[in-house]
């Protein structure tokens, strides 16, 4: 299926017109009532690199989530197609109700705080918080950094965890996505980094010069996401797609593809 990485017409340019722009978004009702803003098309947000979830490769977007959303496309005889957008817009719920996307997959963890204002699926991959750090370092926790630098990537669950956890005197510093963040850390210009353990595992295999310290035990599940009480026949398809994927095998594959063995049962 193709995944077109590119512009998709935006109908709001001005933060100022958001609101407005929000009404007047046309959509198209396909099967199961779903609504769709470009015919034919499943409109995807994300935040890329968030590698192995979605992330650039040959000149398409690839990646666990889009393997995933690929299956709700199939399943309502679209095309996926996906925009690259600040995660903070799709946290937010911007992106979903100035007419960007149809539904947003990013790795994203549900919280009480972001259920306020999306709509989320039923979760579809367990999570937790994880420490980067270069592989030579003596860290394994947060307060060995007493004094050091922690990274964090901007509007994530892992910045809010360093805020909330991490001793008065280590200064948190955000990035705005996780290749940035990564390569703080790689390079030295700080000395850890937290985020999801799923990202961070896979950024360690290619970078043996980094590694993971330490897992932090924060129970988190991701879920899809679309327009708050907006969007309910296309959150429906997306909880049966995940469900079927589930028993008949399908979501096992697509994990086995991206991490290298099944999700623990």
């Amino acid at each position: 299926m193709n995944r077109r990485l590119g512009a998709i017409a935006a109908a709001c340019t001005l933060a100022l017109a958001a609101t407005s722009c929000a009404a007047d978004t046309e959509t198209t009702e396909v099967e199961g009532g779903a609504k769709v803003i470009k015919e034919g098309t499943l409109t995807v947000c994300t935040h890329l690199p968030y590698k192995p979830f979605q992330f650039p490769q040959g000149g398409e977007t690839v990646g666990f989530d889009v393997d995933m959303m690929d299956l709700v496309a199939k399943k309502l005889d679209l095309e996926q197609e996906i925009f690259d957008t600040p995660f903070e817009g799709i946290q937010s719920g911007e992106s979903l109700n100035t007419g960007k996307c149809d539904i947003a997959a990013a790795g994203m963890t549900i919280t009480d705080e972001r259920k306020r204002v999306i709509d989320f699926s039923d979760p579809y991959f367990d999570a937790t918080q994880a420490l980067l750090v270069k592989s030579d370092a003596s860290y394994s926790s947060l307060e060995d950094l007493s004094g050091k630098t922690i990274g964090v990537q901007e509007g994530t669950t892992g910045e809010q965890y360093a805020k909330d956890n991490a001793p008065d005197d280590v200064e948190v510093r955000s990035f705005e996505d996780l290749a940035l963040l990564c390569a703080a850390v790689k390079t030295g210009q700080i000395d850890a980094g937290i985020n999801d353990n799923g990202v961070l595992y896979d950024y360690v295999k290619e970078n043996p010069d980094t590694a993971v310290a330490t897992e932090f035990d924060t129970g988190e599940q991701y879920g899809f996401a679309v327009k708050k009480d907006g969007n309910d026949g296309l959150l429906e398809v997306t909880n049966k797609v995940i469900a079927d994927a589930k028993s008949d095998g399908t979501y096992d594959e697509i994990y086995k593809k991206w991490f290298g063995d099944a999700p623990a049962s």
